[in-house]
């Protein structure tokens, strides 16, 4: 995610000079850009950059983190996507005086088509707070919540949400094999179909979900057939208790 975010701002020009600690080597294209400075292991020197990005896996924030943490200048803006780690962690680590903005992004930023949610702490000033919301904006669309419980049901729909679509397309092409298709016709024809309905989502975003759904629904045609099926209440229902799965693991992590 870290790098994905990385490209749009390199893309849309939106920083000057980046200096990545990072015990994995960076990939090529990163390599060649003269903005991107790479160290393998921090040397302990002062960090007085405007942004200080964390991108790490939960899990090993605190041993990543305890080294620079007591050597980030005071006026740098902390910009966190690590995944459920609440204000209060990232202020038990850094200091309770830095400003620090919390973000759940998710991967379809990779390609700026992404959505995130942010929560900043009271240490964040306007001007920090416009800079975060520009570098969210390149990634795609970004909102600002002020209850930061809400994150954990922001990571449950949108954060993992992608990875649920996925398992729909799976899913759709599995039906299809199962129906009589060949294996890669089913798998072409579920991904696109899928690919197709978001554009058009997208494309007529004044037009509710459920209005595209019913434009596309003939009285007592096959598409009909199909939702009667999958309107039964048994759909929404392991949607929700999946939503409420990913929620009540973000609240463990917290």
């Amino acid at each position: 995610m870290g790098g994905a975010m990385l490209r749009s701002w390199l893309d849309n020009n939106l920083i000057g000079n980046i200096n990545i600690i990072d015990p994995s080597p960076l990939p090529s294209d990163l390599q060649s850009d003269n903005r991107v400075s790479y160290i393998s292991k921090y040397d302990g020197s002062k960090i007085d950059s405007d942004i200080v990005i964390i991108a790490v896996k939960p899990q090993i924030l605190s041993d990543a983190a305890k080294d620079i943490a007591e050597n980030i200048n005071s006026g740098t803006l902390l910009l966190s996507i690590a995944a459920g780690q609440s204000i209060t962690t990232l202020e038990n680590i850094f200091g309770s005086g830095k400003a620090i903005v919390r973000t759940m992004p998710n991967t379809p930023a990779a390609i700026g088509k992404g959505i995130s949610v942010s929560i900043a702490n009271d240490n964040v000033n306007r001007e920090q707070k416009a800079v975060a919301q520009a570098l969210m904006d390149a990634s795609g669309q970004h909102i600002w919540i002020s209850d930061e419980s809400l994150m954990n049901d922001v990571t449950a729909l949108s954060g993992s949400g992608p990875a649920y679509v996925f398992y729909l397309i799976e899913a759709l092409a599995k039906a299809g094999e199962k129906a009589g298709l060949d294996s890669d016709i089913a798998t072409l024809l579920a991904r696109q179909t899928v690919i197709g309905s978001a554009a058009l989502a997208e494309a007529e975003n004044d037009i509710s979900a459920e209005a595209l759904r019913q434009n596309v629904t003939s009285p007592k045609g096959t598409t009909e057939a199909a939702l009667n099926v999958l309107m039964d209440g048994r759909f929404q229902d392991i949607l929700s208790e999946a939503i409420i799965a990913a929620k009540t693991r973000g609240i463990e992590l917290d």
